[in-house]
């Protein structure tokens, strides 16, 4: 039988996750397989949780990893906040919002909609007029919206929430580790992400914090959540102090967890948000250098991923088809309304490099090109350059 896994070729990761990940945080999955009560194991758990808490930047002392994709820990936010009966107002601006929406009504929630044109944040001022509609038990909104890149602000988000009585849930998925979250500056009650975006860590676990409000909300819930194994009474048990016994932990994951986690702080969280920052408009340079027109305004953009409508009369897929084939990249089409219309080109964690942008854009160049569409890659490679010159330097 033949070894698929020899075959595969190194594949520049660009879309909208899983993004490249460092060799040292794919080694560190191949360390030693130990038991996951083993004391030593328990060392590197609560050093991971030390490392969580930095990135996401909380003193919540309810912060862990869910063993699962970051759609556990947006059904995890919901089954352990939502009870049935409950009104929850949702941001809807995208495909993740709606998802958010979905879940919270199959706990039974009374969901509020508050719907914005998808490329656009959801206004404060729209969140307030659903706020006032009745009691709320929770807001949820998507901080980047993975769907269309748009960056949503939370401060006075948060703000119209507590106001409200209500508290604030932050979908960070495609945010932390390359854009501020800021948990507790910004007043989150509830924030989860997934391992596979920014943070540059194989997709298999979900970050998760709360602050005290939400912690207490979890001790105060009469009744268990539907979910036995999101419910976060239990799983912090085995991740607090107690180390209870719930379900056998991701050994190997937390190991590429913590070396993820490492990367990042020893970067430094200023310094990766600004190689974010400056990556992305190196790339949204280029893209216009090339009279491509960016979906979402520049002031709205999340630097962690870019949506760029694509030309009249070029075949998505079989673009996105030739990048992967011929010159080992790989980018996102768009869902929803988008699909077919638009691209997700991620620059996330250590897919955020100058050269990867340069190697992108030539290639995309070549593409567009060959399909009928010749564009000016020297200039887009110039202007990128110019954009990025302060990384370069």
């Amino acid at each position: 039988m033949e070894n698929l896994l020899e075959a595969l070729p190194e594949t520049l990761l660009m879309g909208p996750g899983p993004s490249s990940v460092h060799p040292s945080t794919l080694r560190a999955m191949a360390a030693p397989e130990i038991g996951h009560l083993d004391p030593r194991f328990l060392r590197i758990m609560d050093q991971t949780l030390d490392l969580l808490r930095q990135v996401f930047q909380t003193q919540n002392q309810l912060t862990l990893p869910l063993s699962g994709t970051g759609s556990a820990g947006m059904e995890a936010a919901v089954v352990n906040f939502v009870r049935p009966g409950d009104r929850v107002v949702v941001g809807l601006n995208g495909y993740f919002g709606q998802r958010l929406a979905e879940m919270a009504r199959r706990q039974g929630a009374e969901v509020v909609g508050v719907e914005t044109e998808w490329g656009r944040p959801v206004e404060t001022a729209d969140l307030r007029k659903a706020l006032a509609g009745g009691p709320t038990r929770l807001v949820a909104l998507v901080h980047a919206e993975t769907s269309t890149g748009v960056l949503q602000p939370l401060e006075e988000a948060a703000d119209a929430a507590h106001r409200a009585g209500a508290m604030l849930l932050a979908d960070a998925v495609t945010s932390l580790g390359g854009v501020p979250v800021a948990v507790d500056a910004r007043g989150v009650d509830i924030a989860y992400a997934g391992t596979q975006k920014c943070l540059s860590c194989p997709p298999g676990l979900a970050p998760l914090t709360c602050n005290d409000r939400a912690r207490q909300a979890v001790e105060d819930r009469a009744g268990d959540p539907p979910s036995w194994y999101l419910d976060l009474k239990l799983v912090a048990r085995y991740w607090g102090e107690e180390r209870f016994y719930h379900h056998t932990a991701p050994i190997n994951m937390i190991y590429a967890l913590n070396q993820a986690l490492r990367l990042v702080v020893e970067e430094g969280l200023e310094a990766r948000f600004e190689r974010h920052r400056q990556v992305a408009r190196g790339l949204w340079a280029g893209l216009e250098a090339m009279e491509l027109r960016l979906v979402v305004p520049e002031d709205q953009r999340t630097p962690s991923l870019t949506t760029v409508w694509i030309p009249e009369g070029i075949d998505d897929a079989a673009v996105r088809r030739r990048l992967l084939a011929v010159h080992g990249i790989e980018i996102g089409g768009a869902l929803g309304p988008w699909k077919g219309r638009a691209w997700r080109i991620g620059t996330m964690g250590e897919s955020a490099r100058p050269q990867n942008v340069y190697r992108f854009l030539a290639a995309l160049g070549e593409c567009l090109g060959r399909f009928g569409h010749p564009v000016g890659v020297r200039e887009a490679l110039a202007a990128a350059r110019e954009a990025m010159a302060a990384l370069e330097g």
